[in-house]
């Protein structure tokens, strides 16, 4: 039996994902997404965990593509259902109901960058290098990153860094809002461990609906307006919201219980 390519350690209501393929970087291969889809969909309505990191393995690379020795085999078909695989793994990462904070700690290339942009919040460090180098190879992105990098830094950056695969440093990616902390290397995961509990104090519904709302916003199918009306209402409903109210006019902590 094969080691797993994802060690999972878990930390209180807090997981870490450790993608653990050194030797290649940490590139992503069907193995990796195997075991992020098993994860994802397992937890999909465990309210328990209160967030989840995901990084590399080692300090070179977060991860630094996809494994291309995959791709030699493909055709048009199965490279789109390659592609439309990855894509599905991803969006079950960008709509967790728990925050999902990639610790980038090096190389975030490709498939890398894909995933970094997949998960809700990005802390860096200083070493970072993002970066999306499919024309290289006479390919496009496969994994949503033609669309999550305009979302987060505009068309016209996107399109450069998408045509002319120059990578972005940790300090662009800062300025651009691709990254939203950049701290010195190897303090990446320390860092997104801070931002998790300070959201942990939050009610854990709210959160999930606030994180669908934000996602809203960028689907075509949906109206965000029409969702944030009917979320407030639920919310409102809810055992969290009488708690968070009894706590505020009693001058405590609340304790949320996602119900």
């Amino acid at each position: 039996m094969s080691e797993p390519k994802i060690k999972i350690e878990e930390q209180g209501p807090f997981y870490i994902l450790t993608i653990n393929r050194p030797e290649s970087l940490n590139a992503l291969n069907k193995d990796v997404f195997d075991e992020l889809d098993l994860f994802f969909t397992n937890n999909k309505d465990n309210f328990k965990i209160r967030g989840v990191i995901i990084t590399g393995s080692g300090s070179k690379a977060f991860v630094a593509g996809a494994d291309i020795k995959e791709f030699a085999a493909l055709d048009a078909e199965s490279g789109a259902r390659l592609s439309k695989r990855g894509q599905d793994v991803f969006f079950k990462i960008e709509r967790f109901h728990a925050p999902v904070i990639a610790a980038v700690n090096g190389f975030a290339l490709g498939g890398g960058c894909e995933l970094a942009m997949a998960c809700h919040i990005r802390v860096c460090g200083e070493n970072a290098r993002f970066g999306q180098p499919e024309v290289n190879l006479g390919l496009v992105p496969g994994y949503g990153g033609s669309q999550r990098l305009i979302q987060l830094i505009g068309k016209g950056k996107a399109l450069e860094m998408l045509l002319t695969t120059d990578m972005m440093d940790a300090s662009e990616a800062l300025a651009y809002g691709l990254v939203t902390h950049v701290v010195p290397a190897g303090e990446e995961v320390s860092k997104s461990m801070q931002i998790l509990e300070k959201i942990a104090s939050k009610g854990p519904l709210a959160v999930a609906q606030s994180i669908n709302l934000a996602n809203a916003y960028f689907d075509k199918q949906s109206d965000g307006f029409e969702l944030e009306y009917k979320n407030f209402g639920y919310t409102l409903g809810s055992e969290d919201a009488r708690e968070g109210a009894a706590a505020f006019v009693e001058k405590r902590k609340p304790v949320f219980r996602a119900k």
